[in-house]
């Protein structure tokens, strides 16, 4: 009897805590941040709606790059012979990439250019030693059959990509060359690739940059593959054209892409300052006064990461580089003289403030936080234009880009918001430069893998260690969400129940790990 007496006076004393804290601190604090969630949300579906205002003129205009700038095939010239052609670096950066070296490598052989035209350059920062052996061995078989291949290490691993990639531009030989092209060691460009790109350099001494496509191959490999596919898809499709075709600005993907070596080095060549060394690279050369070309119709096979954990460190990279970088550049692209104010204010405010941070902030703060802990404070209320109809515009509007996948759109919408966890996390460390800022963790590609273990035993399976799946950070907000759906149920007036309760459970499916692919470790 006393347990319950003293069970019904801690209830009350929390109840009195909650009234006596939650007028005069909680209602006003959520008050603000239901303003700034809006004014961010406003932001995101102006920037979305511009850009799809944008696109829809650029294909009813017909405008490709081959049409802007001025692009001609290479025509064989007797007289010249084979020096008609520009000499092409290739550039691989790999490490410790057992699943797909020899593609990348075979499909660098394959491209039609003339042999001695072009010098392609595996930069191996493997540390497993059998890895190295097999590599090198790779090079040397493709050297045997006459294809100029160099096979090249350094001691350390300083800077990560960015620092194999300065230092293949160091090596004698590449003074020959007037162009290189990279590509990431899962990326495979068909033999065409240099026919395609080259001739905008050589035309047009004002671009700096040609980038391709990414083709997916894996993306129906499971759901979150199909879920990145429609992210990435847009990024293509929207953002990089119409950076493209208005600005001639957008951030080089790293990989896919072929540079004027002129271009690179009078930016002051590769930096690891930051996570995104490609973006920082792209920056510096536009602030020179350099442009970009995106040709959307030239497309690189390459692999999504299909397991949770890659995909994790992957969506940490890219959402804390940029973030970093924004930090670090914001003054000096102000300052800039060489490019003009409307492209300043594009690479400012499109490009990095609504793209890069506000995206991923109001994805979680507004979604998964402040939204969810209003049905506790009746007193505040969301505008059923921020809470549905701005939100849904948006998914559309991300959605088109791949129309195969529309009826997944549900699913795609909380996939994001749990990721938006990540970037959200990863954008603020960014931005203050606390302790992950820089870290590199290479995404992990299967290549063959899966399929060659897919075989396995499900026996095999069994061995896998509860704690490699549990994600806490997932299932604490998982449980938040869920809460906050019961009390809406229960006593709540805005009906966000039913999106409360999916959302937990698309948290509780990833703190779980169970989402994408497992591929077993023996």
């Amino acid at each position: 009897m006393e347990s319950q007496d003293g069970t019904i006076a801690l209830t009350g004393q929390i109840g009195l805590i909650w009234k006596q804290t939650k007028a005069p601190l909680l209602v006003p604090f959520l008050k603000v941040m239901v303003v700034v969630c809006l004014a961010m949300s406003v932001m995101l579906f102006v920037e979305r709606v511009y850009m799809g205002i944008v696109i829809v003129f650029l294909k009813l205009l017909g405008r490709k790059p081959e049409k802007m700038y001025k692009w001609e095939v290479i025509k064989d010239d007797v007289e010249l012979g084979n020096s008609a052609y520009p000499m092409v670096l290739i550039q691989i950066p790999m490490y410790n990439e057992k699943e797909v070296y020899q593609l990348s490598i075979g499909a660098a052989c394959g491209l039609s250019w003339p042999a001695d035209r072009i010098i392609i350059q595996v930069l191996d920062d493997s540390t497993d030693r059998a890895i190295k052996s097999m590599v090198e061995q790779e090079c040397k078989r493709w050297a045997s059959k006459g294809i100029n291949i160099k096979y090249e290490i350094r001691d350390n691993r300083n800077g990560y990509k960015a620092g194999a990639l300065k230092e293949g531009m160091k090596h004698s030989y590449v003074k020959q060359c007037d162009y290189v092209a990279i590509f990431d060691a899962d990326f495979q460009p068909e033999p065409d690739f240099l026919y395609r790109t080259i001739p905008f350099l050589i035309n047009n001494p004002e671009i700096a940059l040609v980038q391709a496509r990414w083709k997916f191959v894996n993306s129906d490999e499971c759901l979150m593959t199909r879920m990145q596919e429609m992210s990435l898809d847009y990024h293509f499709i929207v953002e990089q054209e119409v950076g493209s075709s208005t600005y001639a600005f957008f951030g080089f993907n790293g990989t896919a892409g072929v540079w004027r070596i002129s271009a690179l080095n009078e930016a002051g060549g590769w930096k690891d300052r930051t996570t995104v060394e490609d973006m920082d690279l792209a920056v510096r050369a536009s602030l020179k006064g350099w442009k970009f070309v995106y040709v959307g119709n030239l497309k690189v096979k390459n692999e999504l990461p299909s397991t949770f954990k890659a995909y994790r460190y992957q969506q940490h990279r890219w959402s804390c580089g940029p973030a970093n970088l924004f930090k670090k550049m914001a003054i000096e692209i102000i300052r800039n003289r060489k490019v003009s104010l409307w492209k300043k204010f594009y690479v400012i405010y499109s490009f990095f403030f609504v793209r890069k941070i506000v995206a991923h902030i109001v994805t979680f703060v507004f979604y998964c936080v402040v939204l969810p802990t209003t049905v506790f404070v009746p007193e505040v209320q969301v505008p059923k234009w921020g809470a549905v109809y701005i939100p849904s515009i948006i998914t559309l509007l991300n959605a088109v880009g791949t129309p195969r996948s529309l009826h997944l759109v549900m699913f795609w919408i909380l996939f994001e918001n749990v990721m938006s966890l990540h970037r959200t996390k990863a954008t603020f460390i960014g931005l203050l430069e606390a302790g992950r800022v820089n870290e590199w963790v290479v995404t992990e590609k299967l290549g063959d893998a899966l399929k060659a273990k897919s075989g396995a035993k499900a026996s095999k399976r069994t061995h896998i260690r509860m704690g490699e799946r549990l994600h806490l950070l997932e299932l604490g907000v998982g449980a938040y969400l869920f809460f906050c759906g019961c009390y809406d149920m229960g006593f709540g007036k805005n009906r966000y129940f039913i999106f409360l309760f999916l959302q937990s459970i698309a948290f509780f499916i990833a703190g779980f790990g169970y989402v994408g692919t497992f591929v077993p470790t023996s």
